[in-house]
């Protein structure tokens, strides 16, 4: 099975094609704006309005052979904990050996953008056709590796 956290998730198109070619279940969670699909492998999992209420329903479902898809390092960490692949939209694989520098790095990264007193924060670059690709890589080499 896929869980997808799918409210802010860019890759959700490249889930749903590499899922269909390999027969692979997916679970959209979100809190609501997605449609459901007619995709007969794909469901739509509404959750309650709530700031992690998505993040606790894959957490609770996700176990070992099954792939979560998020860019929630805490989310992460507990779906690493209970034997999921697991797989940020840019591609990353969060693993037992790097899910712990992942969440110490988001933890200074919170601190020093709540220390900035200019707030200069800024965005990223965009997402382009080359990290969905990239993604759409990285979940193939996963579903064929187990």
């Amino acid at each position: 099975m896929i869980y997808v956290d799918a409210d802010a998730c860019p890759v959700k198109a490249e889930v749903e094609r590499v899922a269909t070619r390999r027969g692979e279940r997916v679970a959209f969670v979100c809190n609501g704006g997605l449609r459901p699909s007619a995709n007969p492998l794909i469901e739509v999992v509404f959750v309650d309005a709530g700031a992690d209420e998505a993040d606790k329903w894959i957490a609770a479902q996700a176990s070992a052979g099954d792939v979560v898809i998020t860019a929630d390092i805490p989310l992460a960490a507990r779906c690493v904990e209970a034997g999921a692949q697991v797989l940020t939209h840019t591609g990353e694989r969060l693993t037992e050996a790097n899910v712990g520098a992942a969440l110490a790095t988001r933890d200074l990264m919170a601190d020093l953008r709540a220390a900035d007193p200019l707030a200069t924060g800024g965005g990223g670059r965009a997402f382009g056709k080359a990290d969905r690709s990239r993604f759409a890589e990285a979940l193939e080499r996963v579903l064929r590796l187990g």
